[in-house]
């Protein structure tokens, strides 16, 4: 890397760790006095060069959400360093989190300073893989042997409007010969002909197409199929206006549709979801967040809406469906749909075609 004159640039390198662990500790924020703004890779570096300040000392504010670092005299949470090109500096960082931070998984330049100052990566694109500049939630499941990983709405660099369809990508699993979860994931993302990421949930309609609730389950035949529910959504005011139950074609590798969901079935499953077993039967439980409807862990149950329970305390086959400001009458409406014991007590349990409640109701 050159700068004006030509000449070869040589970054004044700030390493970031932890000072519990000695590990570099990622975005975390360092400010100079005037603002210019530098962001520490997922190996904690920051390569840092403003021709204006190199070789004298320049200020540091250090932020990051979840680590500390020392006030000076007047209160000020940074540090001076004495800037040189070729110079470095680590600075130690106190975690106030449970959870270390680790590494970006997605995005652009996740190693970008690393690979600025010549380090290694543990990742073979650590700049810019699959056209992804950013991505919205993620879906993952073990399937065929593999993890397989699936995103919302995708910004690449081409546009403001990147894929809105659903992107994909997969990993090997670490005991077959993926990365360490403690080094990194290796994403080998689905993508067109440009290595662009590609949709892989194209469901008829306008709008994007927003998948959730995926989930590995037997089929008729034994055989495992990956599933989810997809949601398509209008772009003006991103409210959904159809939902449905898709299929992952491993031949095509993508979603196929394969049953519409009735719009006003009082059960509605999204989020997230996991397996367990209550006796003896192996239910898939749909958190979002809190994991209050469940379905039998079986393909043919997965698409049938009668099949599915919610943990509620309303009445067998009714549903609260007034989510604006109460008023005494729809509070009493609400109240007489209360399933009750003899005595008063509410009745608590697993019911069919019945809504469970949000947290607004």
């Amino acid at each position: 890397v050159a700068d004006a004159s030509g000449s070869k640039v040589q970054y004044f390198t700030i390493e970031v760790v932890d000072s519990q662990t000695g590990r570099g500790v990622p975005m975390v924020e360092l400010e100079t006095v005037n603002a210019v703004r530098y962001y520490t890779d997922s190996n904690g570096l920051a390569a840092f060069y403003e021709p204006g300040l190199m070789n004298q000392r320049v200020f540091f504010q250090v932020r990051s959400h979840g680590y500390e670092f020392p006030k000076d005299g007047f209160g000020a949470q940074g540090t001076t360093l004495h800037v040189t090109p070729g110079g470095k500096a680590q600075l130690k960082l106190r975690r106030v989190n449970i959870a270390e931070r680790l590494y970006r998984i997605t995005g652009e330049g996740i190693y970008r300073d690393s690979v600025l100052l010549g380090r290694p990566t543990p990742i073979a694109r650590p700049l810019l893989n699959g056209q992804v500049m950013g991505q919205d939630s993620v879906l993952t499941a073990v399937y065929r042997g593999k993890l397989y990983w699936f995103w919302g709405d995708t910004q690449q660099p081409a546009h403001l409007l990147g894929n809105f369809h659903a992107s994909g990508a997969v990993s090997e699993l670490p005991d077959r010969g993926g990365l360490d979860p403690e080094r990194g994931v290796q994403l080998d993302y689905f993508v067109d002909q440009q290595g662009k990421s590609r949709p892989m949930a194209p469901m008829a309609g306008e709008g994007p197409t927003w998948i959730e609730a995926l989930a590995v389950l037997p089929d008729e035949n034994g055989q495992a199929r990956l599933y989810a529910i997809y949601v398509k959504v209008r772009p003006a005011s991103l409210q959904a206006y159809r939902r449905g139950i898709a299929v992952f074609d491993a031949d095509q590798s993508l979603f196929q549709h394969v049953a519409d969901w009735p719009a006003h079935f009082p059960i509605q499953p999204a989020g997230h979801t996991f397996k367990h077993t209550e006796d003896g039967v192996e239910y898939l439980y749909f958190a979002f967040p809190i994991p209050v409807v469940r379905v039998r862990a079986t393909a043919a149950d997965f698409r049938r809406p009668e099949a599915y329970q919610a943990y509620t305390c309303l009445q067998p086959g009714t549903a609260l469906d007034d989510q604006e400001e109460p008023t005494r009458g729809s509070a009493r409406q609400a109240a007489s749909r209360i399933d009750r014991f003899d005595d008063g007590r509410v009745r608590w349990g697993w019911k069919a075609n019945t809504a469970p409640l949000g947290p607004q109701q």
